[in-house]
C-alpha cells in the first residue's frame, strides 16, 4: 500500500496515496470532503450537467482502502454530502455500499459547512471527535493542539523538470493536520493561499497524494 508514515501529537499516523488518513494503532481510517452527490445538488440548482458517476468512484476509492488497511473505526471529517439535499437523494445502490462499507465498523460523521445536519444514515453524527490527543473537527481552529481536519481541500503545485503539476495535499505543522479532499468532484485551494499560509506554522509541511506519497516543505 502506498503511504508515508510520520509522527503526529506523539502519535504514529500515515498519509495514504488516496488522500485517506491511516492510524495504525486505532485500526482507524480517516477520510475528508467526501462532496457525495455533487453533480446532483449542481444540477438540481441549475448548473452544467456532470457526469453523475462520482459516488460510485469515491465509495469505490473508500472501499479499496478500507479492505486494504482493515480499518475497524472510519472518521468523515465533514462535508461528506454536497448538502443536506444530496444526503437524502442518493440512489439505493449508493445508500446500500455506504452500509455495506459501515457494517462490523465504528463510523464517525463530522458535520461539515456542506453538511450542518443529521442524515437519514447510520453512524455517529457529531461535531467534533477526540481521541488519544487527538481532535478530529471539520474547519481549524485557532491555537489547536493535536487538530486534524479537513475543509480547504490544500493541493500543492510544483515545477518539475520545467512541467507544472498540481497534486492533492496533507499538509501539517506541530500543532495541526489538514487532510486533501478525498471526493472525486473537488476542487482545490493552493498550499500557497493566504487562507493555508496564515494557519500553517512556517515550518509546516506537505505531504503529495499519489501513486508514491513524498513528503517536502509547505510551497509557499
Amino acid at each position: 500500500m502506498n503511504r508515508c508514515e510520520f509522527s503526529f501529537a506523539g502519535q504514529r499516523l500515515c498519509a495514504l496515496g488516496s488522500g485517506a488518513l491511516w492510524w495504525p494503532d486505532q485500526g482507524l481510517l480517516c477520510v475528508s470532503d467526501l462532496h457525495l452527490g455533487k453533480s446532483e445538488r449542481i444540477a438540481r440548482r441549475g448548473g452544467s450537467a456532470l457526469p453523475p458517476y462520482e459516488n460510485r468512484e469515491t465509495l469505490t476509492r473508500l472501499e479499496d482502502d478500507l479492505s486494504n488497511t482493515k480499518a475497524t473505526s472510519v472518521v468523515c471529517l465533514g462535508d461528506s454530502f454536497d448538502d443536506l439535499d444530496a444526503s437524502f437523494a442518493m440512489t439505493t445502490e449508493d445508500r446500500l455500499r455506504i452500509v455495506t462499507l459501515q457494517a462490523g465498523r465504528t463510523w464517525i460523521w463530522i458535520e461539515g459547512n456542506h453538511d450542518p445536519g443529521p442524515v437519514e444514515i447510520g453512524g455517529m453524527h457529531l461535531s467534533e471527535w477526540n481521541c488519544s490527543g487527538l481532535t478530529f473537527r471539520h474547519i481549524a481552529q485557532p491555537n489547536a493542539q493535536g487538530e486534524i481536519s479537513g475543509h480547504y481541500h490544500p493541493k500543492v503545485r510544483l515545477n518539475i523538470r520545467g512541467r507544472s503539476i498540481s497534486r492533492p495535499a496533507f499538509l501539517l505543522d506541530h500543532a495541526r493536520m489538514i487532510l486533501p479532499a478525498f471526493g472525486t468532484y473537488t476542487g482545490g485551494l493552493r498550499s500557497s493561499d493566504q487562507a493555508l499560509t496564515e494557519i500553517m506554522a512556517t515550518d509546516a509541511r506537505a505531504i503529495l497524494t499519489g501513486e508514491h506519497p513524498q513528503q517536502i516543505p509547505m510551497p509557499r
